[in-house]
């Protein structure tokens, strides 16, 4: 049974990482090149990107490592755009939902080392949130049309507003910088001997944080 939140932050000693993201989003096709950007921009304004794709063990129970991977993080990004039925019978999907539930328990239950979680949510359109969970009407709640750039711009106007990141300009020129990363990671993938259908998380996690350093150097 996954331990609550409050049980691991006591046993570790330490409160969340404020440099830490949990990233709640859609993992498949259709969405990969909109988690990209999130892990762009997280990486390029001086964050660190975690989710539930960072650890690959068939022996690791899903839920227990997404409540410790919001334990371990201040900070949390929730895409809700594709909370939508799939499949036969038509269901909806809420693994996204559970997920905010979570961080946003959390932060309401999870005593000093959690009261201090900040997140942001998007959704696809305005308002399309209250058909499926009202609970969060009064929340500050952002929709990107499933445009990128939006998405880019929102998020990194936000990070901005973090303490401990890095002030790497606004939206627009992050969005830039995002398409021409976009352009050159073939060739990125070739140098490595890797095919785009292959990059797992860490491989992107690992590219993007070299790249980042080849545009902006650490001093």
């Amino acid at each position: 049974m996954a331990k609550s939140l409050t049980a691991q932050t006591r046993k570790s000693g330490t409160s969340a990482d404020p440099s830490g993201v949990f990233v709640n989003c859609p993992f498949d096709d259709a969405y990969r090149s909109n988690f990209y950007a999130i892990v762009y921009v997280v990486i390029r304004s001086g964050f660190r990107m975690r989710c539930a794709l960072e650890t690959d063990d068939a022996g690791d129970n899903r839920f227990a490592k997404i409540c410790s991977i919001i334990a371990e993080c201040k900070l949390g990004i929730h895409d809700i755009s594709r909370t939508e039925v799939d499949g036969d019978p038509p269901l909806p999907r809420f693994n996204m939902p559970l997920e905010l539930g979570l961080f946003l328990g959390a932060k309401k239950f999870g005593g000093k080392a959690h009261a201090g979680k900040i997140c942001i949510i998007f959704d696809r359109e305005p308002y399309r949130f209250q058909k499926f969970i009202s609970d969060i009407a009064g929340q500050d709640i952002h929709h990107h049309g499933g445009d990128e750039h939006v998405l880019i711009r929102e998020l990194s106007t936000w990070l901005r507003a973090q303490p401990g990141g890095k002030k790497v300009g606004g939206g627009a020129k992050l969005s830039q910088e995002y398409a021409d990363f976009r352009k050159k990671l073939p060739k990125i993938c070739a140098i490595r001997h890797i095919e785009m259908t292959e990059l797992s998380f860490s491989d992107m996690i690992d590219i993007i944080a070299e790249y980042v350093l080849t545009i902006s150097p650490d001093p």
